[in-house]
């Protein structure tokens, strides 16, 4: 006869979970020492650091990458603006320098006009010191007239230029006038007047004569042959 002592199921439970958890532990263990010792776990610590530092160094460039073309697009943006003005600039010399053409042109035309402001020797009243004509295409004739007196002080002029116009139309004589007939003159030393004529088909201009009306008189006249 042999007598047994027995435990209660809870202790025998509670006594099988510590002798599993006991060898979890020795597993656990045994595992992260294999792992040191195969150098596995430094390896992946290692690369990792490796992949960190890496991920600096792109993050880096990528900025100073986005620096240098915020830099380069404000230079571009410069340089356009800078060629808009330059181009901006050179048009508006150009019409300037066009201007100064039509400006001495003018002056040169004047200056021949002015030229004829010297008195003749032992001339006095009005009198025509100019009358030039050019015939343009054939189909309308520019004019001018200097019209002057002569006589330092004198007394403001009020009369008439009547220019006529003169040649042949279909082989026969032709003359023609302004069409709004003479032109209002009022001077006191000088007065220039220009105009166009429009020529009718078919005619042949030879000549223009310009004269100044004092009422029904000539004060002076003038030929141009053309």
């Amino acid at each position: 006869m042999s007598v047994r002592s027995a435990l209660p199921w809870p202790f025998r439970w509670a006594l099988l979970a510590i002798v599993l958890g006991f060898c979890a532990a020795i597993g656990l263990w045994a595992f992260e020492f294999g792992k040191d010792i195969a150098g596995l776990d430094r390896g992946g610590k290692d690369e990792l650091m490796r992949l960190r530092s890496e991920v600096m160094e792109l993050r880096v460039e990528l900025a100073s990458t986005k620096e240098d073309r915020d830099k380069a697009q404000s230079i571009a943006n410069t340089a356009d603006t800078l060629v808009t003005t330059e181009k901006a600039s050179h048009e508006r010399l150009l019409e300037q320098f066009k201007q100064l053409e039509d400006d001495n042109r003018s002056l040169r035309d004047d200056l021949g006009f002015f030229e004829k402001l010297i008195p003749a020797s032992g001339g006095g009243g009005v009198a025509i010191r100019g009358l030039q004509a050019e015939l343009e295409n054939g189909t309308k004739v520019k004019w001018q007239v200097l019209v002057i007196q002569a006589n330092k002080n004198a007394a403001e002029f009020n009369g008439r230029l009547e220019v006529t116009f003169t040649g042949l139309m279909d082989g026969k004589p032709w003359t023609a006038s302004l069409a709004g007939g003479p032109q209002a003159l009022k001077i006191r030393q000088y007065a220039r007047l220009a105009g166009e004529f429009e020529l009718p088909a078919q005619v042949l201009v030879k000549g223009v004569t310009a004269k100044v009306l004092d009422g029904a008189n000539t004060r002076a006249t003038q030929f141009v042959k053309l």
